[in-house]
């Protein structure tokens, strides 16, 4: 993983603070040095910390994608990492570092993962390994499974997410026939899904894109981003992995699969997992999680431009809180997501997927 300091004053005081809040925590013992990571995401600063046992990365928030307080985001992250790690496939969480002045959104400490970043297509048998894994965790009673997300119907919970974030399309400056095609597909959403198989809450991420994993040298595929997990469909983390939107947005990863590389993905997933999914309730699944992607761009469009939110509380998706290498990544990406041409491309899959999948 590579270091990216592009404001070297700032990335100091940053790992001053850092660590003056371990060892206030009483966690510096050990720490040999600690060095940036690349500004890769919107959510979090990344700092490896080099320790004489186990290395741990350090999960700075900048923000809530979710929209909680600082505290009620640590907490909600500290039990994804929790529940996710049965699977075998994530690090393991190994402390929180509570909100302070200096550290106004605190911070998670975990195992650091020695990997590259997945290449596709020839790690995708690993990633639905992966999955697989997740999605086969037990399911705990209705009472134990918040702080978790865990709605009564995980479809129509994901129609209203994905609902209220098309809120933003009429701000976002969209050509017109590109917010009536967004508006149609939205319109083409069934209302409910038949009970039946891959309709069970299973613990899902919900942030699967290829980007969020990396690969060890034993092969095994880790997902390292565990922000946003809930009991939900796996169809949406089979989908984010897949998608068009998510192949193409980390620089590192990315890649244009064809249609019978994610069939084949999908084939994957229902062999190792050992969960019946029914077709047509994973490709609504996929055109959900599609136009969620759709509907963030036209969000993110709207607000990148306000400033940081000096409270630090909630979501935040001003591009002061990141590189601006890494803002104008995200702004080519949405912009190219956002054009006629990528959303027939997307669209004209989705239909061609069910052929291929064999119904």
């Amino acid at each position: 993983m590579q270091d990216s300091i592009s404001h070297p004053d700032t990335r100091r005081d940053s790992l001053d603070t850092l660590a003056r809040a371990l060892a206030d925590a009483g966690l510096a013992s050990g720490i040999r040095g600690m060095r940036p990571m690349a500004d890769t995401g919107l959510a979090h600063t990344h700092v490896w910390l080099e320790r004489d046992t186990i290395d741990w990365v350090a999960r700075l928030p900048k923000q809530s994608q979710m929209g909680l307080a600082a505290r009620t985001n640590l907490d909600y992250q500290a039990t994804c990492f929790s529940r996710a790690g049965e699977s075998g496939h994530t690090p393991a969480l190994h402390a929180l570092l509570p909100p302070s002045e200096e550290l106004p959104r605190g911070g998670l400490l975990v195992s650091a993962v020695h990997g590259r970043p997945a290449r596709l297509p020839e790690d995708l048998p690993v990633i639905a390994e992966a999955l697989a894994a997740l999605h086969g965790l037990e399911v705990p009673a209705e009472p134990d499974r918040p702080p978790l997300m865990a709605p009564a119907d995980p479809w129509r919970a994901m129609r209203e997410e994905v609902e209220r974030q098309a809120a933003w399309l009429a701000d976002a400056g969209l050509a017109p026939e590109v917010h009536r095609t967004i508006q149609g597909e939205l319109a083409a959403l069934p209302e409910r899904l038949s009970a039946g198989p891959g309709t069970a809450p299973r613990l899902i991420s919900f942030d699967a894109h290829p980007g969020n994993f990396l690969v060890t040298d034993s092969g095994r595929a880790v997902l390292v981003d565990l922000e946003k997990c809930r009991y939900g469909l796996p169809g949406f983390d089979l989908a984010h992995a897949t998608l068009y939107t998510s192949t193409t947005w980390d620089l590192q990863s990315r890649a244009v699969l064809t249609l019978e590389e994610v069939a084949d993905f999908y084939r994957r997933w229902r062999s190792t997992a050992g969960l019946a999914g029914d077709t047509a309730s994973l490709l609504a699944c996929r055109r959900a999680m599609w136009l969620w992607s759709l509907t963030w761009c036209a969000k993110w469009r709207a607000q990148h431009r306000r400033e940081r939110d000096a409270a630090a509380g909630g979501e935040d998706w001003s591009a002061e809180l990141s590189d601006d290498a890494l803002v104008a990544h995200v702004r080519e990406r949405v912009e190219h997501y956002l054009s006629a041409e990528v959303i027939a491309r997307v669209a004209h899959e989705l239909d061609d997927l069910r052929f291929a999948l064999g119904d």
